[in-house]
Formats: structure tokens, sequence, C-alpha cells
């Protein structure tokens, strides 16, 4: 019996690469072949490749499939990228949810390697691209600089301490001060090399002018979101954005006895939730729609931040739709919209952005 398709499925640790190989065969079966662990290294990497070379079979292709394990997949990601090997790239949910369907009662390194093959030869999955060289810098200025925001608050909250003492050491005070300071001209320096590097990538410029042009987005967040989506290359709907960005509703009820609270799933990148949380407070100050949006989701639920997230929902589904039709905010377009749909309502409906 032939084989349909091969995967090496690989669990990615900080110093090692746990690889499982495994097959389709004709009549759907899957075949786990064998197992190895190698070192998360340029050597370990040539290896691998070597090992899964004289297990595959000719003339079917091999595609290596892995979990997004922070940064430690990366260097291994680009390595196959470079040798023109077919790569995919999960979100560990998925994963630990295919995880749950095998009924796996003792989690391993080997384990979940084999589970991550299994995945592979049972779906049809998207091949990995790298990032755009600019969004990736911007990616890394923008995480840097939301360190620096971190650093520089938690000091600011020390100085406010020291100083409300009854005894403040004037010392403590200087430092603090001073460190306070050097992060202010790092936190500019970042912003500096931001904007700069936009400018390099029509692309990006482009983009940054698009998704700032709505109100409550600033340069710094719209270079977030295109940093940490990758200018949106591998989203294909608002949906996959928002589940992307862990704020999609996740909400359990099973019967009468099981009814969970909804709640958004945060399983996504916190990064951008995080970028769009001041704006969103920003939007609804400054935008009607918003602020309508806002308002009816607090008096139905009475908390607050529940309509803050639906902002930010909403600004991310509106950057992305902009970005992909290349269009420029319109602040009347809901009124012009009303009008329309009174006189031509299937072509109103046809336009619709929100």
């Amino acid at each position: 019996m032939s084989a349909l398709k091969q995967v090496v499925g690989i669990d990615v640790a900080k110093d090692e690469l746990v690889a499982s190989f495994g097959k389709l065969m004709e009549d759907l079966s899957t075949e786990i072949k064998d197992y190895k662990v190698f070192s998360n290294s340029e050597k370990g990497f040539e290896s691998l490749l070597k090992w899964v070379y004289s297990k595959k079979t000719l003339n079917i292709e091999v595609i290596f499939v892995m979990e997004a394990t922070g940064v430690y997949h990366e260097r291994f990601a680009h390595f196959l990228y470079a040798k023109e090997e077919k790569t995919v790239i999960v979100l560990p949910n998925k994963i630990s949810n295919f995880i749950r369907t095998l009924d796996i009662k003792t989690i391993t390194d080997k384990s979940c390697s084999i589970a991550i093959t299994q995945f592979g030869l049972s779906r049809k999955l998207e091949l990995w691209q790298p990032a755009n060289l600019v969004y990736k810098e911007l990616q890394q200025l923008s995480r840097e600089k939301n360190q620096v925001i971190q650093e520089r608050v938690r000091c600011m909250n020390q100085l406010h301490a020291e100083k409300t003492q009854a005894l403040p050491n004037s010392r403590t005070i200087k430092r603090l001060t001073e460190r306070i300071s050097l992060l202010k001209k790092q936190e500019k320096e970042i912003n500096e090399d931001m904007l700069a590097q936009v400018k390099k990538s029509p692309e990006a410029t482009r983009g940054v002018n698009l998704l700032s042009s709505i109100p409550g987005i600033g340069k710094s967040t719209a270079i977030a979101v295109l940093a940490e989506t990758n200018g949106f290359e591998l989203i294909r709907n608002k949906k996959q954005l928002v589940s992307y960005a862990g704020l999609d509703i996740r909400e359990k009820q099973s019967g009468t006895s099981i009814k969970g609270k909804p709640r958004i799933s945060k399983k996504g990148n916190k990064n951008i939730r995080k970028t769009l949380h001041f704006p969103a407070m920003t939007a609804v100050k400054m935008n009607k729609n918003h602020q309508d949006l806002f308002q009816r989701i607090t008096e139905k639920t009475g908390i607050k931040m529940k309509g803050l997230v639906a902002v930010q929902r909403k600004l991310l589904e509106l950057m992305y739709i902009l970005f992909k039709n290349k269009t420029f905010y319109q602040i009347d377009f809901e009124e012009s919209r009303v009008k329309i749909k009174d006189v031509h309502p299937t072509q109103a409906n046809s336009r619709s952005l929100l």
C-alpha cells in the first residue's frame, strides 16, 4: 500500500526538536514510522533533514508541521524555507484542542510530536511564508516599545510611592527620576526608528496612512497592528482576524445546568489586544458610532470593559477592511449608508464596510 502524504511533526523546545515522521496511506489510515530528538541548532537542523530524507518515500512531498512556540521555532522555520521545504506553523491552541480528541492521558514531548504529525496528516494546512522584513523589524521595535513603556510606568509608580512616604530617600528618588528620563528618551528613539522603517516601504507607508485615518488610531497603533499581522498577509476574513487577536467570543452552554458567561478567548496575539486598549478609549470619545456601540454593550451587560472590548474588535475589523480595500476612513459613512439604503437597499448592502 502506497502513501498519499508524508508529514514530520515537530514539538519545539528551547534546546531541542522532538520530531515524528508519519504517513497517510491509501486507505486513509495514518502510520507513525519513526521518532527522534535533535538539538535546536544549525547542526540539529541539518541532522533532522538528513533523517527525514532517509525515511521519506520518493516523489511524495514532505510537509513539516510545528507549533508556534514563542521565538524558538523561528530559526528552524527560516532554515526549512531556505531549503525550499514545505512548512506549516500552527497556533498552540489548535494542537491542544486536537490532542483532546485523541484521548491522550499522558502528555510528553513524544506524544505531542506524534499528535502534531497526526494533525498534519488529517488536515489541509496553509503553508508558512516568512514575514515581510519591514514588518518583522517593526514588530520587534513595537514590542520593545511596549516593554519600555511598562518599565517607565512601573518606575513612575515607584517614584510616587517613594515621594509619599514619611521619610523618602532622596538618592532613590534621584535614581528613579534618571531612569524615567532614560526610558522616555529610549521611547522617543524607538518611535523615530519605527517611522524610519515605515518610510522604507511604500506598502507600509500607505497602510499606516489608511489605518491612522480612523479616529482614535495613531500611527504607533497602526504600525503595531500591521507589524503583528504582517500586513494582514495571511488573514482571509474578519472572523479569522478577530480570532487571531484573541478577541473572539467563547460561550459554553449545555442543557439547563451549564450556562457559562460569554468571554473573549484571549487565545491569540496579546500584543494586538494590548495595543488597542487605549485607542478604543479614545475612539469612544471621538467617534459617535463607537460611542453608541460602547454605550449599548455597557447598558446591556453593566460592564464597561465589555463595551471597550467590543470597540477594540470593531476597530480591528475596520482597520482590516480599510487596508484591504485601500480606502480612507469616511467619518460620515454611516449617515450616507442610511440614505443610500432608503433609495437603493441592495446597493447599500453591497457597499457595507462595517
